[in-house]
């Protein structure tokens, strides 16, 4: 039996070196894993506001997020931190309180930079509401992807098999992770 994974990219750009992982991580990951990439760029801003009457975008969303096994965060770095948009969808999908859909959910993050740090700071950043809001998450290996633009071509594609490696390996230990605290949903 598959596991549903939902993969929510925190970068919108288009042309993003973590959609390329994103998606490589999806062909490496089957037939264990099944991924299903959530989109976040069109999520209005959470305003609790909205709650009672919430729209269409946070239904879909949160839909999407409660039918998954497990999560899979891809985020760049901006400012030290993760993106505004990934900020956002956390929000959206923790309220209105008491229907969070991130509940108990395993997760895991990958972090993707053209720079040096492999976005480190994001990905500590990331875990900190992931903490509060109850998701186990997979602490090894961690993924921390540095100097993108060396191992992903202009098509987009993860070309180094070094990467397409780590990242199976990280798949794989993935799986296990969600198995093993899937059992007491």
């Amino acid at each position: 039996m598959s596991l549903n994974v939902a993969v929510i990219v925190g970068s919108l750009r288009k042309g993003s070196f973590n959609r390329s992982v994103a998606l490589a991580v999806k062909d490496l990951a089957a037939p264990r894993m099944n991924l299903n990439l959530v989109e976040i760029g069109d999520l209005p801003l959470y305003n609790p506001d909205l709650d009672e009457s919430a729209p269409a975008p946070w239904a879909r969303f949160r839909g999407e997020v409660a039918a998954a096994d497990a999560v899979l965060f891809v985020t760049p770095e901006y400012n030290r931190s993760i993106p505004g948009a990934l900020k956002n969808a956390i929000d959206v999908g923790s309220r209105p309180y008491g229907k969070s859909v991130w509940q108990g959910k395993p997760a895991a993050i990958i972090s993707v930079s053209p720079g040096l740090l492999g976005a480190f700071g994001a990905n500590h950043h990331l875990r900190q509401p992931l903490v509060f809001l109850d998701m186990p998450i997979l602490q090894q290996p961690e993924m921390y992807l540095s100097k993108a633009g060396d191992f992903i071509g202009e098509d987009g594609e993860v070309n180094n098999e070094a990467t397409r490696d780590f990242l199976k390996t990280f798949a794989g230990k993935f799986a296990d992770w969600i198995e093993k605290n899937r059992a007491g949903r």
